[in-house]
């Protein structure tokens, strides 16, 4: 066997890495060579399984702790078992059914992401984590205009999950609330359905035409829907723009009760910025994604694993969700579980828009 870490393995020191890193997720020790030399399937000596160990050790996939003379996997290891010996499990109709009742469509798209983010921590007992979409690609629902004094209108949007956001703009004339209203109603039908980025885009295609050929509602339209559907100048901070869950559960877990490990996680968590961009990172992947140790390319996540899944809205990503725990989590349930989560929050967001 060849890893995609081009590594080349016997058919036994494969098994014997197998074996070690199944019993080092179930039972948190580092593991010896009498151990796992009376596990099931095991027909060599302790002195073979320990000469096999020595072996993998060399290859960089086995350390051994301070406090104990049994080993225990290396990211090395860890990536080498989830991409070539792992077994993922078909999750039970209970879990499904768990999931898919936390993620009720009805909710806004801010307590969707809330309720996704509580739930793979509680699953998990781990961090959750679920990046909160992006106002530019949420679908428009409906727009209405309302006269104010001063020449000014009052533009409320109503976008596909319920969210309302109402924006002021200043025009050239006082207008009729049954102008305003006609207005409305052909933005309506001009729009309905398509997310902030497509209006924006329409617009401008619009606004390279020629006014001549334009009559004096279109270019109103044009023009008031130009100020209507711009970028907000008050864009969410990073903070705002993540939504965490469990980060106190990373504090149960052994393999991270290092004070320093464990300070420098929630430094991250707090700060969220890190963790934000790692997430954006995986918008333009397919399906879920899985970092181990520092391939996240972040000290504070050495000691973690991170597995993410982006969910989308009308076949575009929208964001990202995903778990961060120990190297040492049940990956076999966990994959499935992100998986799923990005499924069925993308499904809720669908069924609404």
């Amino acid at each position: 066997m060849t890893s995609e870490l081009n590594i080349e393995f016997s058919e036994r020191e494969q098994h014997i890495l197998k074996l070690l890193v199944d019993h080092y997720i179930a039972e948190g020790q580092p593991v010896g060579s009498r151990t796992l030399s009376r596990l099931p399937g095991i027909d060599i000596s302790a002195a073979s399984v320990r000469n096999v160990m020595g072996d993998l050790e060399q290859m960089g996939l086995l350390k051994s702790p301070h406090t104990s003379a049994g080993r225990v996997p290396t990211s090395k290891a860890w990536r080498v078992f989830v991409d070539s010996m792992l077994e993922v499990r078909q999750l039970d109709d209970q879990t499904i059914d768990q999931v898919r009742s936390a993620l009720d469509p009805t909710l806004t798209d801010q307590n969707l992401v809330k309720a996704a983010s509580s739930y793979l921590s509680g699953f998990t007992r781990m961090a959750g984590m679920v990046t909160v979409p992006k106002q530019e690609k949420k679908s428009l629902k409906q727009v209405e205009f309302l006269p104010l004094s001063e020449n000014r209108i009052l533009a409320i949007l109503i976008f596909s999950d319920d969210e309302v956001q109402n924006r002021i703009i200043r025009v050239d004339r006082t207008y009729t609330a049954d102008e305003l209203a006609a207005f409305a109603r052909q933005l309506n039908a001009e729009y309905l359905g398509k997310t902030l980025q497509a209006v924006r885009d329409h617009i401008r295609e619009d606004l390279n035409q020629s006014r001549e050929a334009m009559s004096k509602s279109m270019q109103f339209i044009i023009d008031v829907a130009g100020e209507v559907f711009r970028p907000s100048d008050e864009s969410a901070s990073e903070e705002e723009n993540m939504v965490v869950a469990g980060e106190t559960n990373l504090m149960q877990h052994a393999d991270l009760s290092n004070m320093d490990v464990l300070r420098e996680l929630f430094e991250a968590f707090h700060n969220k910025r890190d963790m934000y961009h790692l997430l954006e990172q995986c918008l333009s992947a397919e399906g879920v994604q899985i970092f181990i140790g520092r391939e996240s390319g972040y000290d504070a996540l050495g000691e973690c694993s991170l597995v993410t899944a982006p969910y989308e809205l009308n076949g575009s990503v929208l964001g990202v969700l995903g778990v961060v725990g120990p190297k040492r989590m049940a990956y076999d349930q966990i994959i499935p579980v992100v998986d799923l989560t990005s499924k069925l929050l993308s499904a809720a967001l669908n069924s609404r828009s």
